[in-house]
């Protein structure tokens, strides 16, 4: 069992803490100590993984824009070359392109060092090997390793500077040019204006080492250039603030596309020629158009929040399946690959985040070679005298959302967590609700057009003492009808605290 110091590092399939000073109240942990401990850990972790001695291990290591990147890198590789493990320094890189290094490279490991789209402050540590990203039970076990201190035997190992992001890069153009096919096969983006929103993180690459090269007029593009104290807009897809700016950006330019990335790069956004967002339900419901291509009547994993519209768009728009999972990209990831084990057709898993995993891309959930994908569409869709909107018009979007976050307030926050899911959904069933047999997390009940035309999912937060509830409605005043239904049981719950129901029904 990892003890409280430790525990706190864990984020699900990440390591992540305090890395910088700057922010009142949050004091550093990620310190050097910390962190060789961790690479320690992860080199044990990984020579087992392998069957290997650690000093036959090769291990890329690569960081985002972080200002404390330098620091805690130097700190890793200093650890693996101690217990003479290869590393290959990638220097700034994109989180999926730290993967494709066991593909590519060989590489027996790989170490990103990034905490996504979290503040400044904050760091963290993302391991994987040629199968993916590392699980819960893992991350476990490294931390377990660095609480007990253990430390693979002395060697010496060397250290190796590459340029992988120039091969990553230069995927990424193959892709488009043979996925575009055009007359002029070395400039198929000839003729389109696409603007990037690197947020300041790992991300610009993609406008100068992929777009461009291939003929994209990139002008109006912003904050490419990398500054860990991300001083425009928090780099992140899922931003009001950050989608507003790219947003801006693309009818400023008269721009035909605009793209955004977060901080790593693991996860994107598109905008289209109107300024409006190719996001969330828009960006799932493309993704999966795309995915499904050759895989007719195919099987597309989301997360649990998904739209109502969403459903009926992937399986009477597209012919395809939904099938909703847990939140969280890695549980939606393993449920696709489960569900590929069991012989069902699944090219794609999907989070409304972003975080967007296709099969043909190794389950790597990768937001370039997502906004990739969407590009060669796009190209596709103009020569047919088309945009990409045009692949939307079947889309019913609500028309009132709404998430209202409940803090639990006992100790033991997931059993309380898990009660009040039990006690609803005794209460939906006494009062005849309407709860939706296909959803996998927490409990979704829908509500006909008299009593909200809508729906309500409440869950358990996948890491944190909370139970975020969605609401969405198609109706003008539906959310509002809804919640005060739910609200009616949740006046009754102990361990939560309600402020925000109660606020948002002042």
């Amino acid at each position: 069992m990892l003890n409280p110091y430790w525990k706190q590092f864990k984020s699900g399939t990440d390591i992540r803490g305090v890395a910088s000073e700057g922010v009142a109240g949050q004091e550093i942990n990620l310190t050097d100590e910390a962190v060789e401990k961790m690479a320690a850990g992860f080199a044990l972790w990984l020579g087992g993984a392998v069957k290997k001695e650690t000093d036959k291990l090769m291990v890329a290591v690569g960081h985002d824009s972080r200002i404390s990147a330098d620091r805690i890198q130097a700190a890793v590789t200093r650890t693996l070359t101690a217990a003479g493990v290869q590393v290959l320094d990638c220097g700034l890189a994109s989180t999926p392109s730290m993967f494709m290094t066991t593909i590519d490279l060989a590489c027996d490991g790989a170490v990103q060092i990034t905490a996504s789209h979290h503040p400044f402050n904050r760091n963290g540590l993302k391991f994987f090997t040629k199968d993916g990203g590392l699980d819960g039970p893992d991350i476990e076990q490294i931390l377990a390793y660095a609480q007990e201190g253990k430390v693979p035997p002395a060697g010496q190992g060397s250290v190796k500077a590459v340029n992988y992001m120039a091969d990553y890069a230069a995927r990424l153009r193959e892709m488009i040019q043979k996925g575009v096919n055009a007359a002029d096969y070395a400039h198929p983006l000839a003729g389109f204006h696409i603007v990037v929103d690197a947020g300041n993180g790992a991300g610009g690459f993609y406008t100068q080492d992929v777009l461009a090269p291939l003929g994209a007029d990139v002008s109006g593009s912003q904050f490419l250039e990398p500054d860990g104290m991300f001083p425009n807009h928090i780099p992140n897809p899922e931003n009001e603030e950050a989608m507003q700016s790219i947003c801006k950006a693309v009818l400023n330019a008269g721009a035909d596309m605009g793209v955004i990335f977060d901080t790593d790069v693991d996860r994107g956004g598109a905008v289209d020629a109107r300024g409006e967002e190719i996001n969330r339900n828009r960006l799932v419901a493309i993704a999966s158009a795309i995915a499904l291509e050759g895989n007719d009547g195919g099987t597309v994993v989301t997360d649990s929040i998904t739209s109502s519209g969403l459903k009926l768009y992937i399986e009477e728009t597209l012919g395809g399946k939904h099938h909703r999972f847990k939140r969280g990209y890695k549980n939606v990831i393993n449920e696709a690959v489960r569900l590929n084990q069991a012989g069902i057709n699944c090219p794609l898993a999907i989070e409304t985040s972003g975080h967007a995993a296709l099969r043909e891309n190794y389950f790597l959930d990768d937001g370039a070679y997502l906004v990739t994908k969407i590009i060669i569409q796009m190209a596709r869709l103009r020569a047919q005298g088309k945009t990409l909107d045009s692949m939307l018009e079947t889309l019913q979007e609500p028309v009132e959302s709404a998430e209202l976050r409940f803090p639990i307030l006992e100790e033991e926050f997931r059993p309380c967590g898990e009660q009040v899911i039990a006690n609803l959904e005794r209460y939906a069933e006494e009062n005849g609700w309407d709860i939706a047999p296909d959803n996998r997390e927490g409990i979704r009940v829908s509500f006909g057009r008299e009593t909200g035309n809508g729906w309500f999912l409440l869950r358990l937060s996948v890491h944190d003492p909370i139970m975020p509830l969605n609401i969405e409605s198609d109706s003008a005043g539906g959310v509002r009808v809804i919640a005060e239904q739910l609200n009616r049981f949740l006046q009754t719950c102990k361990g939560l605290d309600l402020k925000a129901i109660d606020q948002f029904l002042a």
